[in-house]
């Protein structure tokens, strides 16, 4: 073997301790390490096996092997004869990029160092530099990204390019610097890599910066867009609600409308442009057409805020229709719904504080899905998650619960490196139980191998010198099966019974045991021949498995000699490893209890956050319900008392008026004046 494997754990293990060595904080980065070079030819399998790992987002096992690799490279007495020599260079700039995946920023930042100030190409340092600038983005530090961006002199290199200018636009774009932005953006449209993520940004950047007509414009043209991808329509999606949502606030409601229309009814925004169209209609004063959207929101799943707040705005919208019994209905169902929610809000509370969240963090099931923030609620015994997708969503929730995951990974992985600790020290008990105190058993096993030989070389012999007689003399009864040789003993033993009592059998009795003696007979002489040729492919495999048990004695006697070398140097090495991995395991214990009591907290803060809410609602929905039921027994009062009134009209017929009316009176008196 090119390496032990107690050196290769030994290796693991110190990378495990580097790992840990730092809190993790940031957001991983997808390494293009393993991109780099790929014009060379591979010339060590070992460092490829650490690509691999690479390719496949195993990061961690990437840096095991890598760091293993390094670790023996230098302990060489002669390294520049090992093939690895040639990708030593990229190897241990590939170590600090791949540790950027897991936001050790202090030990990337070394490999990054090296880079910048090694004898390396202009575009190597280019790209180092542009890493290094996105890792400080996603820290939310607009100015050290800017600063790493300035490092870049020169060509960028082609698969970066576009990235690199996209990620220099947003932080533009964070530190205020618009008309930068805007002119950056402008320059990457029609980059197919990024294509509706420009148009977004740069949509974004002209109406902050005051170009609110040409903003408007390129949203509208990005949000006219459909796609069968769900995040590119996602994407869609959301530029219609800021659209919608930005028109509706600046009082163009008729503009507005269309907009939330857009919106797909099944996106991840279809509640929120729902309830917004539904608003659009309320504050232009046709409630009929606002029921419309709310109504729909109104039957969707009961935790969502918008499906919350169109509890509300239902019957709200009934109320300003005069329809206050309708609107005490759904008031009433509003209560009700928000009583079950916060029933469900104080359990998941209580679940989480009792520790069931972590649990499902935890929980393998959980993280083999690529949606598994999602699919956390799907898990049995798991605490209510629905309300806790939005907060799961943040970037800042989203570094606890990627540190909190890769701190438990490790733990585990220290945990299977513990019990492969205590594997191999059973190895060696074995190997030593067998070996040291039992040799001499060792060479009675010898021994009785080699009788095993003997016999089947005797066997072999006296199968040959049998053959070599049917050469000779036609013998069939040999190359019978065990079936035909029993079949003829019991038919020589029936003719001999027949011998000494021939008066106890029957003629046909008689007459069939020759028959079957004669099947038999004819049998054997048939098939001699292919028998025969059998017998020689048996003889042939006989020799073919004596020589094989030859090998295992020839292997038996050489695994002899290297026994005593097995089991012996190994103990120190593994305590000390032990040692190591408890150490470790004692600090990820409790970094893992800082980064959960984290996630507690703010989970516990975001449910409260939405149990306040909901009481709130709750008491706005009590209010408006015995409001309703007022002006509900208000209007049925008045309708009564005008169908009281109408019924008393009908029943007094009204009477004809007797003489003249004042107008004639009047008018008499004056012509008899005139």
């Amino acid at each position: 073997m090119r390496t032990s494997l107690l050196s290769v754990l030994s290796g693991a293990v110190g990378t495990g301790l580097r790992v840990i060595g730092f809190t993790l904080c940031g957001l991983p980065l997808v390494s293009n390490a393993a991109d780099a070079d790929n014009s060379e030819a591979l010339q060590d399998l070992f460092f490829g096996a650490a690509m691999y790992h690479a390719h496949q987002d195993k990061y961690f096992d990437a840096i095991v092997a890598l760091d293993s690799e390094l670790a023996q490279f230098h302990r060489l007495d002669e390294p520049e004869l090992d093939p690895f020599s040639t990708h030593l260079g990229q190897a241990e700039f590939s170590v600090g990029d791949l540790e950027l995946s897991y936001r050790m920023h202090r030990e990337a930042g070394r490999a990054i160092e090296a880079v910048l100030k090694g004898n390396v190409s202009q575009e190597v340092r280019n790209e180092a530099a542009y890493r290094l600038a996105k890792i400080h983005y996603h820290k939310q530090q607009p100015l050290n990204a800017l600063h790493a961006l300035e490092m870049i002199e020169g060509r960028v290199p082609l698969r970066v390019r576009a990235d690199e200018q996209f990620l220099r636009a947003r932080v533009f774009m964070e530190l205020g610097r618009l008309k930068e932005a805007v002119e950056l953006l402008k320059d990457l449209k029609g980059e197919e890599s990024l294509d509706g993520f420009v148009e977004f940004n740069l949509g974004i950047a002209q109406l902050k910066s005051g170009e609110e007509a040409r903003g408007v414009l390129e949203l509208t043209a990005l949000g006219k867009r459909r796609s069968s991808d769900p995040a590119d329509q996602a994407l869609y999606d959301k530029t219609n609600l800021l659209l919608g949502s930005h028109l509706m606030e600046a009082g163009e409601l008729q503009l507005a409308r269309p907009y939330f229309d857009r919106v797909n009814l099944e996106g991840p925004f279809s509640n929120r442009a729902l309830l917004g169209a539904g608003w659009v209609e309320a504050r232009a004063g046709r409630y009929d057409r606002a029921l419309v959207p709310w109504k729909m929101l109104q039957n969707r799943k009961g935790t969502n805020e918008a499906a919350q707040e169109a509890m509300l705005a239902v019957p709200y919208a009934y109320g300003k229709l005069d329809v206050h019994s309708t609107a005490a209905i759904n008031y009433g169902r509003a209560l009700d719904a928000f009583g079950r929610e916060i029933d469900t809000l104080t359990a998941s509370i209580d679940s989480i504080r009792e520790g069931k969240f972590l649990e499902a963090l935890r929980r393998k099931e959980a993280t083999q899905v690529q949606n598994w923030v999602v699919a956390l609620r799907n898990l049995p015994e798991a605490p209510e998650t629905h309300y806790l997708l939005d907060l799961m969503a943040s970037n800042d929730y989203q570094e606890f619960l990627r540190n909190y995951r890769d701190l438990n990974e490790l733990f585990e992985r220290n945990k299977e490196w513990l019990k492969s600790l205590t594997a191999y020290e059973d190895i060696i008990s074995v190997r030593r139980a067998y070996y040291e105190p039992l040799l001499p058993q060792l060479d009675d096993q010898f021994r009785t191998l080699d009788a095993r030989i003997k016999l089947r070389m005797e066997q072999r012999d006296q199968f040959s010198s049998r053959i070599e007689q049917m050469l000779v003399s036609r013998r069939p009864e040999y190359l019978a099966t065990a079936e035909e040789q029993e079949a003829r003993l019991q038919l020589l033993q029936l003719h001999k019974q027949i011998a000494r009592n021939p008066r106890g059998f029957t003629e046909e009795t008689r007459s069939r045991l020759e028959r079957l003696q004669g099947i038999l007979a004819l049998r054997l002489s048939t098939e001699y021949h292919e028998r025969l040729t059998e017998a020689y492919k048996h003889l042939q495999a006989l020799n073919t498995e004596i020589e094989k048990l030859q090998t295992v004695y020839r292997s038996y006697v050489r695994s002899r000699q290297a026994a005593t070398h097995s089991y012996t140097g190994y103990n120190k090495d593994i305590q000390r490893l032990r040692a190591q991995i408890r150490a470790t395991q004692r600090r990820l214990e409790t970094l893992m209890a800082r980064q959960g009591s984290m996630l507690e907290a703010l989970a516990i803060q975001e449910l409260e956050r939405r149990r306040t809410q909901l009481e709130s609602y709750q008491i706005k929905a009590r209010f408006a319900l015995a409001d309703s039921f007022d002006r509900a027994n208000e209007l049925q009062e008045q309708r009564e008392d005008e169908r009281k009134i109408e019924q008393l009209r009908e029943a007094q017929p009204e009477a004809l008026p007797e003489g003249n009316p004042p107008e004639m009176e009047v008018q008499d008196n004056a012509g008899s004046e005139g």
